[in-house]
């Protein structure tokens, strides 16, 4: 139990209420830091938790590694994490981040991990977290970071960090209230999970598997067995069969297709911007800088933790992001993870940001010669690194892997089947891109963040929080 002084946020010093701060350490039964080894995966097994693996504050343990039972016994002895356990990333570009563990499985710490143990007589779990992962708190200890290659705090910090105290029962109440926006932005995430798939299916069936050509070929006559039943109108899927050549040319392609080599399809392409941290000089226009490892974040309707900084006026004329764009990350990767993951801005993602937005130096940018032909690029690019085809477009300097983007414009080959088919293909998967990348969660995401605080300040009650949210969905 600690003894020591509780830096309390400097924020909560305005708040009405003016509740008792202890630290977090004196409302746990443990707090316990992970193994300072990297553990040896495997291909099924036990959970290994990761930074990365709780970056939106939930655990996805479907995206997770897993380790060998033998490993996992040596990684939890000190601590075997289960259902009402908090874990906690200390260290990187995810610093400072909390989920919750889930019931019924097995998992053990990654590096940079902290498994943190509410004593549940104290303190409700769920409440912890949202305390944990709020922007007051978030804000407070950007002051406490050590480290100057990756941020990361130390353990006598997060032993240390302060937690406000509110009687039990309007802790459970706030946990019940605001966790039911966080199950929300969930299911959101999911839901574009799905929609992403859906997406890549119809590019698979058309431009890889040619699904409509081999059923044609196959003597299938009905049009909505043709396009896969993916259109149930039966007008609507004649037009659409009719498109598709009925037999397989010499060259493999539905016949009169072609392949083109991948620069064919853009109308320009440029490199990111870092710019200051602070204005300097020319560097006075404010940018909002999209990172390879804020992709997922954005995808899943957020905006993970995209910095703000600052670039001349010249520069993000240039390079600002309009809708339809596609930004693949050039440079970084990882033994298990190539460079080459893409993603694809609409006009939701711009509009989540106060200022332009630009992609960081360590990205690209393409730029489709029109939005049509923008689909084929994004679903080529998200097909192809599914699939590790980018790993042969890389290239190892000075320990950081490079995506070779000249060679990849001359050398992919892209199928292009003409300008009727790609337009329908846009037609189809444009509803599923702007759906997916709506700013609902954004938006949830807001709300909760506004309303913890007031609600631990006594700013407001319950029960208006609970109008706010109803007004909210």
């Amino acid at each position: 139990m600690s003894n020591s002084v509780v830096h309390v946020p400097l924020e909560s010093q305005t708040w009405q209420r003016q509740p008792a701060w202890v630290p977090l350490d004196n409302l746990c039964t443990g707090v316990f830091d992970c193994p300072h080894t990297t553990p040896k995966l495997t291909s099924d097994g036990p959970l290994v938790v990761r930074s990365q693996d709780i970056r939106s504050g939930v655990f996805r343990w479907h995206e997770a590694a897993h380790v060998s039972d033998e490993t996992y016994i040596e990684r939890i002895a000190r601590a075997e994490p289960k259902f009402g356990d908090i874990l906690y990333s200390r260290e990187g570009t995810y610093f400072g981040i909390a989920a919750e563990m889930p019931a019924n499985m097995r998992v053990c710490l990654g590096q940079r991990m902290v498994l943190i143990r509410p004593n549940p007589e104290q303190i409700n779990f769920r409440f912890l977290r949202l305390w944990l992962n709020s922007p007051v708190l978030s804000r407070h200890i950007h002051g406490f970071r050590d480290g100057t290659v990756a941020e990361r705090l130390n353990m006598p910090t997060i032993r240390g960090l302060p937690v406000p105290i509110l009687p039990r029962e309007e802790q459970d109440a706030i946990a019940e209230l605001l966790g039911s926006l966080d199950d929300k932005i969930e299911l959101n995430r999911q839901m574009n999970e799905t929609l992403e798939a859906m997406a890549q299916a119809i590019f698979r069936d058309w431009f890889v598997d040619f699904g409509p050509t081999r059923r044609k070929q196959e003597g299938a006559s009905d049009p909505v067995e043709i396009i896969g039943r993916l259109v149930t109108d039966a007008e609507r899927a004649q037009l659409l069969a009719d498109l598709f050549p009925a037999r397989l040319g010499d060259n493999g392609l539905p016949e009169g297709w072609e392949e083109k080599p991948f620069g064919f399809l853009l109308g320009d392409t440029i490199g990111g911007d870092w710019g200051k941290e602070v204005p300097e000089g020319h560097d006075c226009h404010p940018v909002s800088i999209i990172r390879g490892t804020d992709f997922p974040e954005i995808a899943a309707g957020g905006v993970g933790k995209v910095p703000s900084r600052f670039t001349s006026s010249k520069k993000a004329e240039r390079r600002k992001l309009a809708a339809w764009d596609v930004l693949v990350e050039v440079s970084g990767g990882s033994p298990t993870q190539p460079t080459g993951r893409s993603i694809l801005i609409t006009q939701s993602i711009i509009d989540r940001f106060q200022s332009d937005v630009v992609c960081a130096s360590f990205c690209r940018r393409f730029r489709a010669t029109d939005e049509e032909v923008a689909f084929l690029v994004y679903q080529h690019l998200t097909n192809l690194y599914a699939e590790g085809g980018t790993w042969k477009y890389q290239n190892q300097s000075t320990g950081i892997s490079n995506f070779q983007t000249t060679h990849f414009l001359e050398a992919e080959l892209v199928i292009w089947p003409g300008r009727p088919v790609v337009r329908e293909f846009a037609e189809l998967v444009r509803p599923l891109m702007e759906l997916k990348n709506r700013n609902e969660s954004t938006i949830l995401s807001a709300t909760r963040d506004l309303l913890l605080p007031k609600l631990m300040s006594g700013d407001i009650r319950l029960r208006d929080a609970e109008e706010r949210l109803e007004a909210a969905q």
